[in-house]
């Protein structure tokens, strides 16, 4: 993900769907909507050494393809996350109508971003969480105990 984001541009307004369009640089990940959502990197521009297309090459090597030089088929392919953190100084909060908890998180990505969320829990899965981290405790102590 190149870091860049698409909020509503000041001189266009409140209107709704007046988000910046995509426009991928070289390098960038973009899904292909005309190739069934086909991930690729954009490794050509349009106008650059007389191309009129986008080209793209898949991630791991192979062979280009072609995507129209206004690039409406091509989508942002978001930073996939790597895993999630415990917010620091937030309690976890239970809602009893729901019989939900929801423990604030904050989830990283590859590219180094970190966005808020919350973890969503049944109470089912409450009890599973407990009980897996009642055994990583477990588990804990009793490497603290071979320390001593």
């Amino acid at each position: 993900m190149t870091g860049r984001r698409s909020p509503h541009l000041p001189s266009q307004g409140a209107e709704l769907g007046t988000a910046a369009p995509f426009v991928p640089q070289l390098g960038d990940l973009a899904a292909d909507t005309a190739r069934s959502g086909r991930v690729g990197v954009v490794v050509t521009l349009p106008g650059e050494d007389s191309a009129t297309t986008y080209h793209l090459r898949p991630p791991g090597g192979g062979p280009t393809w072609s995507a129209p030089a206004d690039g409406t088929t091509l989508r942002p392919v978001p930073a996939q996350a790597t895993h999630a953190t415990l917010l620091p100084h937030r309690d976890a909060v239970y809602d009893q109508r729901a019989r939900q908890g929801s423990v604030p998180v904050e989830f990283h990505f590859e590219d180094g971003s970190t966005r808020e969320g919350a973890l969503v829990l049944t109470s089912a899965e409450l009890e599973r969480l407990y009980t897996q981290t009642s055994r990583l405790l477990d588990i804990h102590e009793n490497a603290l105990g071979d320390d001593a």
